[in-house]
């Protein structure tokens, strides 16, 4: 799916996001945003909220498939992003915790991780510009990586310890991908969040260099764990 062109991106100079963040942590805390997942889960919405237009005759079932909601109810996570901006937050994550192939393949969405976190970073793009309307302060927004659901670096096979149910090349392929998306649409930040395998967040940050040296750009990275 092409960007509308409402969708333009705005891509940041990464360099002065660099700097405007440091000058923003000599004054002060930054504030991370809160929960997505629980902010959705008040919401109640039925298999036809995360299906859409898009995947109305999707042949799996998409309820629970937070990121999905990007694409199929954009305003929703638009307002869930601006009420955190609007409660103190500096920065939000883009709602694609979950926005691998890895991921995804629970409900057979590989072929959307690139829409998904294109249009994460379009949606969190929206509700910061908003609340700046609103008071002034400049807000950011952070790309977010999850840990997908795989580890690299522990066995899932109890009786073989050598067992992995990934490769590396393959995270590396995997968040690449992802990274592209929320790259292509200018997020400020790259974020990997909640880490439980640090050889998965290497895969990540290889995966992030290796596009930093074909574009020649230097985004700035920062870890959860």
């Amino acid at each position: 799916m092409s960007p509308s062109p409402a969708d333009t991106p705005i891509i940041p100079d990464w360099i002065e996001v660099r700097a405007a963040l440091a000058q923003a942590m000599q004054e002060r805390i930054l504030i991370l945003d809160g929960a997505m997942g629980t902010m959705i889960q008040r919401l109640g919405l039925t298999e036809e909220n995360f299906r859409g237009e898009r995947f109305k005759d999707w042949a799996h079932p998409l309820k629970g498939n937070n990121d999905i909601l990007v694409l199929t109810e954009p305003k929703m996570i638009e307002d869930i992003h601006y009420a955190y901006y609007m409660a103190g937050a500096d920065l939000v994550e883009t709602n694609t915790f979950s926005g691998t192939s890895v991921a995804q393949a629970d409900y057979a969405c590989e072929s959307a991780v690139y829409d998904i976190n294109y249009q994460g970073v379009v949606v969190a793009r929206r509700a910061a510009l908003r609340a700046e309307a609103e008071d002034g302060r400049r807000r950011f927004v952070a790309g977010a990586l999850g840990p997908t659901t795989k580890t690299s670096s522990m066995s899932t096979d109890v009786n073989n310890p050598g067992h992995r149910s990934i490769t590396f090349d393959q995270l590396v392929e995997a968040y690449g991908e992802a990274l592209r998306g929320l790259i292509d649409a200018g997020a400020d930040v790259l974020l990997f969040e909640t880490i439980t395998d640090t050889l998965n967040t290497k895969a990540g940050i290889f995966a992030a260099q290796k596009i930093f040296e074909e574009r020649g750009i230097d985004v700035p990275i920062m870890i959860s764990g």
